[in-house]
């Protein structure tokens, strides 16, 4: 089905064929997009882009909007969406969600932004209906942030990127590797999005083929499929490790501005003759099939017929990649659930910017027809995907249909995607229509022996499923009858009646709204120019992503508030971590008294450093870890350790950008090892960095370092790769605020 090829293509007459060396990306939509938004390149070819318009939802938008306040913000310059799709289930906390929401709406009039209520949409339904315009940039504080189909290219990164261009300044962006992804041929009976995306994912995560590059679809394959079928594919570009995507527009997508009332904002983009690409995916979608993503990633991908063939050795493997992960206090138990030849699934969820579309809802319709999920322990709910979507189903009987086979309606809420809606029971196995199955992302809580598996599949095969009353079903094995009918209509009024639109016309008078658990960001500190790092967390994991350093969630309550939220760091896979951290911290207290603490001077003292002045020194904290990061763009998985003290993340690669210049906003050093080198360390160990701020000042990446660990030194090199001259001053300031507040002060305020 899928074909890699890591060599320079060209498409002639729409075909790709190889191509000898040279450069690329010449003729590329993705090329002619940047271009258009690059205010201007840096000496060293940086891009220097300024986006259209931003979109953040109700677990980011708070904490981006106290950062820009408190770095000089007196309104917005472009258009800012904040939506409330995430915190709009208020299952802890009392008032604090509904309190965020009030802020949001508080700081939309007061500096001229938009605002969607609660359950109205989505984040990402809402920018295709309502935000998109084809040749644009969105920047997103969502890692799922994709627009492609509509010829957008979504960006999804940390708040303080958004931050940034609240205040004018760019997002900086090394030109990025093009990859041409070519589609051919039409999806067979009962295959859908979420089958191909799975399976891209498979083929590409693993071995880094689209890691940081940016996705580019084209090909014949591509008018075969709906617009909600493109999307579906698109918005899991994420789970590739790509940067971001873009899609050739054709009639189908002129068609779909159409029917969202926004005609104007259509033009047709594709690819020049003779465009140059870095590489080449081909996908057969005639060879799709029906695909589940096991437990603990969307690219552990296999076609269900496999997993039911071999169902024993499938959940096996899971139970002891879960005991490597949780340990065997929460051990999962799912060998046991295998009935009549076939894995017995516990529960059903369609939700989300990747499941809750239209047709993958009235598929699922079709798939059920006359049938029924019956009265055993199996359940299944549907979150469609925006108000307009959820009327939509209402009027053409969808949603009647799905109620009496036994299926549950929810509202557009994407609390199933991490944690917050629908959290299976222990030892339970959930199947979902969402974009994500990471470790801890369906709710569960190892700490307290709570463990449960998440899988991903189409709608249509958990409707399939659903049918079967918990049977793994690939929609392929039924012989339904996929409705046809017209493109679903929508109804402008929805938004027009309830969506706050200020963009233009803030009002600065207007007060901000603050609940008692919105909170400032604590001062943070300049970086010191000698650094005495202690372990907090030494993670052997092959990946650790940002859900298991900042848990979602019951945690989403506290997101509004940085010294609460800091508590819930690492809880699910360290719980050590913050009263370690926290120690650690107290010691940097004291050294600001003025003394180092005996504890610190002991081990300054081992580490032939006993001479350095408190005044010279500064003690923090730092986690170690293999490679990290991969997954959300929330930047509270690196602010939460900076507000507990946190100075450095140490491992052998960061497994996406975003992560990493997180850590850099938030003057966390970026500090790697070469791969393979011994990093033998324990929590609690010592690390010392001299000359650490005259080194970023200076333009250096080594940093030669010596460990304290079992008695013994020795030396270690850090690197930090290239920084940017501005990353670097952000590092030095300490963060991103006092960054900023310290250029207000050069500046004579504004």
């Amino acid at each position: 089905m899928i074909t890699l090829h890591n060599g320079r293509v060209i498409l002639h007459s729409g075909i790709p064929c190889a191509a000898g060396e040279g450069p690329a990306g010449e003729g590329t939509i993705t090329r002619s997009i940047l271009n258009a938004h690059t205010a201007s390149r840096s000496p060293s070819g940086l891009y220097r882009l300024r986006f259209d318009s931003l979109i953040s939802h109700d677990i980011t938008y708070v904490g981006i909007i106290q950062t820009a306040r408190a770095s000089g913000l007196e309104r917005f310059p472009l258009p800012y969406v904040l939506t409330n799709c995430h915190n709009s289930l208020c299952a802890v906390g009392g008032t604090i969600n509904e309190d965020d929401h009030a802020y949001g709406l508080s700081a939309a009039r007061r500096y001229g932004g938009i605002y969607v209520p609660s359950n109205q949409a989505v984040i990402h339904q809402y920018a295709r209906e309502a935000l998109c315009r084809t040749g644009n940039m969105i920047l997103g504080s969502d890692s799922h942030t994709r627009y492609g189909p509509l010829g957008v290219m979504g960006i999804g990164e940390g708040g303080p990127e958004l931050v940034k261009q609240l205040l004018s300044d760019t997002y900086d962006l090394p030109e990025p590797e093009v990859v041409l992804v070519y589609l051919t041929n039409t999806p067979p009976h009962g295959v859908g999005p979420h089958d191909v995306a799975l399976s891209l994912a498979a083929a590409v995560y693993e071995n880094g083929f689209v890691k940081n590059r940016a996705l580019e679809f084209a090909g014949p394959g591509i008018s075969a499929l709906a617009m909600d079928f493109r999307f579906g594919i698109d918005v899991m570009t994420t789970e590739t490790g790509a940067l971001t995507s873009v899609w050739e527009t054709d009639l189908a997508a002129e068609s779909y501005f159409r029917r969202v009332g926004r005609p104007e904002d259509f033009k047709r983009l594709c690819p020049q003759e003779g465009a140059a690409y870095h590489r080449l995916i081909t996908i057969d979608l005639a060879k799709a099939r029906p695909m589940i993503a096991l437990p603990f990633h969307p690219s552990n991908a296999l076609p269900i017929r496999d997993a039911n063939d071999h169902a024993g050795d499938i959940l096996r493997g899971v139970e002891k990649d879960a005991a490597k992960r949780f340990g065997a206090g929460a051990a999962l138990k799912l060998t046991g659930k295998i009935r009549h030849n076939r894995i017995l699934v516990d529960q059903g969820v369609i939700a989300g910017c990747a499941g809750g579309m239209y047709d993958t809802i009235r598929e699922a319709a079709a798939v059920l027809e006359g049938g029924s999920i019956g009265a055993s322990a199996f359940s299944l709910s549907v979150y469609p995907s925006s108000m307009p979507v959820a009327l939509e189903l209402m009027e053409r009987g969808v949603q009647r249909r799905l109620i009496e086979a036994g299926a549950v309606f929810k509202p557009c809420f994407c609390g199933p995607c991490f944690g917050a809606g629908d959290v299976p029971g222990h030892n339970a196995l959930s199947v979902r229509h969402t974009t994500r199955n990471f470790p801890h992302r369906e709710g569960s809580r190892p700490a307290d022996g709570q463990a449960a598996a998440a899988a991903l599949m189409d709608g249509r095969s958990i409707a399939a499923t659903a049918r079967a009353q918990g049977l793994l079903t690939g929609a392929d094995e039924l012989d339904y009858t996929a409705e046809a009918g017209e493109p679903p209509r929508f109804n402008q009024k929805i938004y027009a009646n309830r969506v706050y639109q200020g963009f233009g016309s803030p009002l600065p008078e207007e007060p901000l709204r603050f609940g008692p658990n919105i909170a400032d960001w604590p001062r943070i500190e300049p970086l010191g120019e000698n650094l005495l790092l202690c372990l907090a967390s030494i993670i052997r994991d092959p990946v650790t992503t940002t859900d298991e350093l900042i848990p979602s969630g019951e945690a989403s309550s506290y997101r509004s508030n940085p010294r609460k939220l800091a508590g819930f760091t690492l809880s699910r896979r360290d719980p050590s971590y913050v009263p370690r951290a926290e120690g650690i911290q107290s010691l940097e207290e004291a050294r600001k008294s003025g003394a180092v603490p005996q504890e610190a001077a002991a081990a300054l003292a081992r580490l032939g450093a006993g001479g350095v002045p408190a005044g010279a020194l500064q003690i923090g904290s730092a986690v170690f870890a293999l490679k990290i990061g991969d997954g959300s763009a929330r930047e509270q998985a690196a602010s939460c350790q900076r507000v507990l003290g946190g100075s450095a993340n140490i491992c052998y690669e960061y497994a996406t950008k975003r992560y990493r210049a997180n850590l850099i906003n938030w003057g966390i050093l970026p500090f790697m090892i070469e791969e393979g080198a011994d990093f033998e360390a324990a929590a609690g160990d010592w690390l010392y960095v001299p000359d650490a701020a005259s080194g970023i000042a200076s333009g250096a990446e080594d940093f030669p370092a010596r460990l304290l660990t079992g008695g013994a030194v020795r030396d270690l090199l850090l690197r930090t790769g290239r920084l940017a001259r501005e990353e670097r001053e952000i590092i030095r300031s300490g963060c991103l605020i006092n960054y900023y507040a310290g250029r207000l002060s050069l500046n004579g305020g504004r």
